[in-house]
């Protein structure tokens, strides 16, 4: 089957057998196509909650699926590609936290969602990108340690001066590798263009952005602006809005900024799926997700008490 053939098959037994397709904005445009939802990895986990679809299925990496089974135990949770993984995610251990607490017991555990489910069982709360700033600044402790990226709490800490933010060596290999030469080079190319950056890159090249930001905020910033972007995040937030701003030029300031974890998933990975080929269908211990379950909830919860 072409490409074509294949996404009409997808279409067809998804309805068939209701299932819902969640697909991170970083995922090939084929992907995209087929979903019933895009976005950011915890808007994606959070609305599956409320679907009437018993099955979903995440075009994602694991720590996306998890987030779904966590905050929807009752569900069918199934990962469109068995190896899809996340380097950030997977790159600091249990032990590491706990060794850390016992030694700073006064210190709190901030977890960004980009984490394993055994990491968030260690930690205080969990944030997204979006919600770093709010969440840690609403914390009664001033130390903080930031996990897994060091990028993301350097921001913080920019962007909290009261608070003591310390960090672990982890970090996203694909934002990391944008350099400050990178940023010059792009805006001397195109000197009228905007820089819009998400803040996993490096300090040197968040200071000098026009606009840090998630995924999604990226993407609406992008959609305002009259002006050319230059957009320092994953490749697939270009590919995104070269769909929806068709009239619009937009330039990475590195071409290879590509996750490949997250280019994994393919149709045929998704027909497989749903066929009921071999799915990678996400198990966890009920006392795991339940553990893990807490910080995201205190999240929440802190959200909705600096709204009211």
């Amino acid at each position: 089957m072409n490409n074509n053939q294949i996404k009409n098959e997808i279409l067809k037994l998804k309805k068939e057998k209701d299932i819902y397709i969640l697909a991170h904005t970083y995922q090939c445009p084929d992907i995209l196509d087929i979903a019933d939802l895009t976005g950011d990895s915890f808007a994606l986990s959070a609305a599956a909650a409320s679907v009437s679809q018993k099955t979903v299925l995440m075009c994602g990496v694991r720590f996306m699926a998890e987030t779904v089974k966590i905050l929807s135990p009752q569900k069918t949770v199934i990962l469109s590609n068995k190896d899809a993984g996340c380097p950030m995610a997977e790159q600091l251990s249990v032990n590491e936290i706990l060794e850390y607490r016992q030694k700073n017991p006064t210190h709190a555990v901030v977890a960004y969602i980009n984490t394993t489910a055994e990491l968030k069982t260690v930690s205080d709360v969990c944030v997204t990108s979006s919600s770093a700033l709010q969440i840690v600044g609403a914390l009664p402790e001033k130390d903080i340690l930031f996990i897994p990226d060091k990028n993301l709490g350097a921001f913080v800490q920019k962007m909290l001066p009261q608070k003591n933010i310390h960090t672990l060596e982890g970090c996203c290999p694909v934002h990391d590798m944008v350099t400050k030469e990178d940023v010059i080079k792009a805006k001397s190319k195109y000197p009228n263009a905007l820089f819009a950056v998400h803040p996993e890159c490096k300090s040197e090249v968040c200071d000098i952005a026009d606009f840090i930001g998630s995924t999604t905020e990226i993407i609406d910033y992008m959609k305002k602006s009259d002006k050319q972007v230059i957009i320092g995040t994953e490749r697939g937030v270009v590919d995104y809005l070269e769909r929806e701003t068709k009239n619009k030029y937009i330039q990475l300031c590195k071409e290879k900024l590509t996750c490949e974890d997250m280019k994994k998933t393919t149709l045929q990975d998704v027909y497989n799926a749903i066929s009921g080929n071999n799915p990678c269908i996400i198990e966890m211990d009920e006392e795991l997700r339940k553990e893990a379950k807490k910080p995201i909830d205190r999240m929440l919860l802190i959200g909705l008490s600096a709204k009211s």
